[in-house]
């Protein structure tokens, strides 16, 4: 027997009268049959490093996943009607964004800062009285969604959500050059809030602000005070009435006010000049203290007036955003 006339029952699969080559013998010899090993003719392996790599391939018990129809998406908890695309056409900004929440404080935003708007959510309830928010939402391709009340608190991180919340730019703030450069001659009135940290404090002094017209609310440079979703609330759409002003320095921001005609005031307890019988400067910044601590002692010493709100002594005064009230009151009676 040769190599050229091989028994029938020889592994060689090969066409009759050919030789095998010593790759073949071997593997006719080790039972491997089609496949058993590299063939002659195959190209050569090429490096992994410059071949992509291929899929990991699914154990055989597992079964291969259909493609979910568009319908079938999973659904938030809330039910959401958007109105805009997969693309939308508001431009999203790296300005801080928060949640404002009330009914009030949500529409003023609206009113003041329609483009600051990002997000929407509502209690069904509150469609008819925010039907020109959701027109402009529909206009600008700006989605919300309906949500239930649970939804709600949750977003607002509060009970008192009045069935609405709106995600949006953080309210602005203005440098005190800027401030002073657009405000027009006469009779102007500011407040300087030093200490005041309450967020409910803030919202009720913004409140009494925007309801006398106070043309700006002076925040220290580095004061932490701003204005969050519970101070706009209880504002109750003053938040976006008042401009709010970053100071510098407190010597600097004393002279640059001292320059465009301002006196300041420093609110005290004890040993001011009574409210009711004091004349009060036609531009004024009143400074407003802590609960606890009062002004700082050396700025109500930069101030040139000292101002207490007489009363019967059965406590010893009035809440800071009580007090600011009762001083912006008297200063719109004078002027």
């Amino acid at each position: 027997m040769t190599d050229r006339d091989p028994p029938a029952d020889s592994p060689y699969r090969g066409p009759p009268k050919q030789r095998l080559d010593k790759r073949a013998r071997e593997r006719a010899a080790g039972g491997g049959g089609r496949g058993a090993g590299p063939r002659d003719d195959a190209p050569p392996r090429r490096d992994a490093s410059t071949t992509r790599r291929p899929a990991p391939s699914q154990p055989a018990s597992s079964q291969p996943a259909s493609p979910r129809p568009a319908s079938s998406r999973q659904a938030a908890p809330a039910q959401e009607r958007s109105t805009a695309p997969a693309h939308e056409s508001v431009e999203r900004g790296p300005a801080e964004e928060q949640r404002f929440y009330g009914v009030n404080a949500c529409l003023s935003l609206f009113q003041h800062r329609p483009a600051a708007l990002r997000k929407l959510w509502l209690l069904e309830s509150r469609i008819p009285v925010l039907k020109p928010v959701l027109a402009w939402c529909a206009a600008h391709r700006l989605g919300y969604t309906i949500v239930e009340a649970g939804d709600l608190e949750r977003l607002s991180g509060s009970q008192h959500h009045e069935g609405v919340v709106f995600g949006a730019l953080a309210l602005p703030e203005q440098t005190l050059s800027d401030w002073l450069r657009a405000l027009p001659p006469g009779p102007c009135l500011a407040l300087w809030l030093d200490g005041v940290g309450n967020p409910h404090n803030l919202g009720a002094i913004l409140r009494s602000a925007a309801h006398f017209g106070v043309a700006g609310l002076l925040l220290p440079k580095f004061a932490t005070l701003a204005v969050s979703g519970a101070a706009a609330r209880v504002a109750e759409g003053g938040a976006e009435a008042v401009p709010l002003v970053r100071l510098g320095r407190s010597d600097n921001a004393i002279t640059q006010l001292q320059s465009s005609g301002f006196v300041l005031a420093a609110t005290v307890v004890r040993g001011g000049e009574p409210l009711h019988g004091a004349r009060l400067p036609a531009r004024l910044v009143l400074v407003m203290g802590a609960e606890q601590t009062g002004v700082d002692p050396a700025l109500a010493q930069a101030s040139r007036l000292r101002l207490s709100i007489p009363g019967t002594g059965a406590v010893e005064s009035l809440n800071v955003a009580a007090a600011t009230a009762v001083l912006l009151s008297e200063w719109r009676r004078q002027h």
